[in-house]
């Protein structure tokens, strides 16, 4: 860019930090196409700034595909004048799939791992939820529209058990679900930074995490208002038509 415009690299900085671009940083994005979009978005919203009594909310999801990756040579550790490193390559010892549910209230977790997730696997999550919180309580379970979270088998079990209500986001909107803000974090604290030489062995690494967590749980609370989300979905889609209408 300098170079094309002929003046100095430090002068195209100077630019772009007095106008706020950073055209070295991308962030990812999609808007969701659900025609119940506002409806199932006030739903989640609700639950979160406006939490029912005598209930727990609880976001759910299930972690696939997290991979045992055992790295080819040891790493070294931290120390002065050098950063921790690690290998580049690695052998894969299969995936796991964690359940989790995030307890909207103090953070906690529910969790169970599977090596697969079916429809059986989240039925049988569903049952450890009813059976580990306490029986006086309503449970609404935030998830999203994955197909096995609608299966027949789990909307008849559902039926038969009315303290549970589900709630699905809308689709392409995994970010109204506060688990996920979860699964980056072990994501970054745990799968990627090991070396595992088995799927046990990663295993026992995400349960001891779960373990030491829940022993001084994060909350992660949500403070946006339903309105300024909507305002800033809308300038989002108008400027999408405006890129749309000059293509």
């Amino acid at each position: 860019m300098a170079r094309q415009a002929g003046v100095s690299k430090s002068r195209v900085q100077q630019l772009w930090s007095r106008n706020d671009l950073k055209p070295h940083r991308t962030r990812t994005f999609k808007l969701s196409n659900d025609p119940n979009f506002e409806s199932k978005f006030w739903d989640i919203i609700g639950l979160y700034l406006n939490p029912p009594e005598k209930a727990l909310v609880l976001c759910c999801d299930e972690k696939s595909q997290c991979q045992a990756l055992e790295r080819t040579q040891p790493g070294l550790p931290l120390g002065v004048g050098h950063i921790r490193t690690q290998t580049h390559d690695y052998i894969r010892h299969g995936t796991v799939t964690l359940f989790a549910a995030l307890s909207y209230l103090d953070g906690k977790i529910l969790h169970q791992t599977k090596g697969q997730h079916t429809h059986k696997e989240w039925l049988q999550f569903l049952k450890h939820l009813e059976a580990e919180t306490p029986a006086k309580l309503e449970l609404h379970l935030i998830a999203d529209n994955y197909a096995t979270h609608k299966h027949p088998k789990v909307k008849a079990w559902i039926a038969k058990h009315p303290r549970i209500h589900l709630h699905f986001t809308p689709t392409s909107s995994s970010w109204l679900n506060l688990v996920e803000r979860f699964f980056r974090d072990l994501s970054e604290d745990v799968v990627r930074e090991g070396s595992f030489t088995s799927t046990r062995e990663l295993t026992e690494a995400m349960v001891a995490y779960l373990i030491e967590r829940n022993l001084a749980p994060i909350r992660y609370e949500w403070r946006a208002t339903g309105t300024e989300i909507l305002a800033k979905i809308q300038r989002a889609r108008e400027k999408q038509a405006q890129m749309g209408d000059n293509t």
